[in-house]
């Protein structure tokens, strides 16, 4: 899945699951193992277990009840808000309304009604 998704020579670090070994020739590819270390130099885990915490904490807290049809939606808003860390809520609020002007979602696309 991972050489599918990844163009080839990507830096990758990924913590010791062994569905991860044999990248190397492709990727640039690091491992930290955390029952040695949960950093390695430059090598770590960290932002994506961030990322992963934020967005089950807001599943889970914000959202309640999320239906399958809609996550990609969810993991975009995530994905937006985690990558401006320093915005405020406002700014942020702004920088999403600049990207809408003259489009529009019905309904149905919403809902992914057939017409």
């Amino acid at each position: 899945m991972v050489k599918s998704r990844v163009a080839a020579g990507s830096a990758l670090y990924t913590d010791a699951l062994a569905s991860y070994d044999g990248l190397e020739g492709e990727f640039f590819h690091k491992v930290v193992d955390h029952a040695v270390e949960y950093v390695n130099g430059n090598v770590h885990t960290n932002g994506l277990e961030n990322f992963w915490s934020l967005l089950k904490r807001g599943l889970k807290g914000t959202y309640v009840r999320v239906a399958p049809f809609h996550l990609f939606r969810y993991l975009d808003e995530q994905t937006f808000r985690y990558n401006q860390p320093k915005t405020d809520n406002f700014n942020r609020f702004r920088a999403v309304l600049s990207q809408i002007v003259n489009r529009r979602l019905t309904y149905d696309q919403l809902i992914g009604a057939t017409v």
